[in-house]
């Protein structure tokens, strides 16, 4: 490490955050204890290869691997992939500014993508050998599919089927938008409210903005970037099945992750995986999940991934082919928070400062469904921010407030 780099990585620890060149908004790290970045390095990730660690019999060498980049994470620095690793010219130009440094003093968004990529090294995912291709994380996906609360949620559906189609395009907009939480949004029946209508979880409401862009009958095609896989996806491929069935769109673009990232997010296999529980239930679910299953063939729904999606990078990075992609979309649907944080840039900005101006480089429309797990937060009006920062509660990383903002 230089002199110079060392006394960068000083001074922001000292801030816990790098201003942003340009912007003065900082850019999050994960060195002020106590933070929620500091909680996600400090203490979900070694939790987390412990999990990983108990949920498959792995070998001594997965095992040396783990233990090594556990000490690393938490008292070690920064280091690069091995030379052989298929990706390594790509990860050395991504982190040559990181490597050698304390995981706590470099960008928070870098250091949990790369801490993924890094798990996935050590239990030989990349490999040529047995583990390859093993998604260290399918046995929590699937446990997740196999809950009785998605058995109730999936048979909630039926009472949808006579709801007029307004009320329904809410109820499953709100059910894609709280993903966990969809069982509230499936329960919508004749003379019950609609969810969302003054829900006051709700921080940010553009889905009136979102219709506009989709009026039935027109040859739109939507793209979805997804979350999470099980009980989070399921009720994004029903929204989608609405979208395709009311003709809001001609044509959906699912993408999926390439390969297992961030514990639960979603990739070909958990489509896949979700698809085969919509058939096989009976009732409503079951029918939409013939109408999906139909639309996969007939190619108004189409999954597709990029490398990209698994880059610890902000969209406004995001290389020329994927830009094109998006440019010839309709609407583009970012979920969660990831994607959020991706969107509008990982860093501490101002709450108020406008959603439009920070995704205005994005190609097309964009909007983003997210319930809000993390710091960041922009588009807030003045008045609503001020109440929510009065009421004492972690509202921005407690999964209790999501929002739906739009930019045309």
């Amino acid at each position: 490490m230089t002199e110079n780099s060392s006394r960068t990585a000083g001074d922001e620890a000292d801030r816990g955050s790098r201003p942003a060149a340009g912007t003065g908004a900082p850019v999050i790290l994960s060195n002020k204890p106590g933070s929620f970045a500091w909680g996600v390095l400090a203490q979900r990730h070694p939790a987390l290869i412990q999990q990983v660690r108990d949920a498959f019999p792995y070998g001594r060498r997965q095992h040396e691997a783990l233990d090594a980049l556990l000490v690393e994470i938490t008292n070690g620095v920064v280091e690069p992939l091995a030379p052989a690793e298929h990706d390594h010219g790509q990860w050395s130009d991504w982190g040559r500014e990181h490597f050698g440094r304390s995981w706590f003093d470099v960008p928070f968004l870098w250091a949990e993508s790369y801490f993924y990529r890094r798990l996935l090294g050590a239990i030989e995912y990349f490999g040529t050998g047995p583990w390859q291709g093993v998604d260290p994380f399918a046995s929590f996906k699937q446990a997740e599919l196999r809950s009785a609360a998605v058995d109730e949620e999936l048979r909630a559906l039926d009472a949808l089927a006579d709801v007029p189609a307004d009320e329904r395009s809410t109820a499953l907009l709100h059910a894609s938008l709280w993903g966990n939480r969809a069982d509230l949004g499936f329960r919508v029946t004749a003379g019950e409210p609609a969810l969302g209508d003054g829900d006051p979880g709700l921080v940010a409401d553009d889905r009136a903005v979102l219709w506009s862009l989709l009026p039935p009958g027109g040859l739109h095609t939507v793209a979805v970037v997804a979350d999470n896989a099980g009980r989070e996806l399921i009720p994004d491929l029903i929204l989608i099945d609405h979208l395709l069935e009311h003709e809001h769109a001609e044509r959906v673009v699912l993408h999926v992750k390439p390969y297992p990232y961030y514990v639960s997010d979603a990739m070909t296999a958990d489509v896949v995986d979700c698809l085969r529980l919509l058939v096989q239930t009976p009732g409503e679910a079951g029918r939409i999940g013939g109408r999906l299953w139909e639309a996969m063939a007939t190619g108004h729904l189409e999954v597709r991934t990029h490398p990209f999606f698994c880059a610890p990078l902000p969209y406004e990075e995001m290389p020329e082919d994927l830009r094109k992609e998006f440019e010839a979309i309709t609407v583009t649907i970012l979920k969660g928070d990831l994607n959020y944080r991706r969107l509008v840039g990982d860093r501490m900005w101002d709450a108020t400062v406008s959603f439009a101006e920070l995704t205005a480089y994005f190609p097309g429309a964009v909007a983003a469904l997210r319930t809000l797990k993390s710091d960041v937060i922009v588009g807030l009006e003045q008045g609503a921010l001020e109440v929510l920062e009065r009421s004492g509660a972690a509202w921005r990383t407690s999964g209790t407030h999501a929002l739906i903002q739009v930019r045309q």
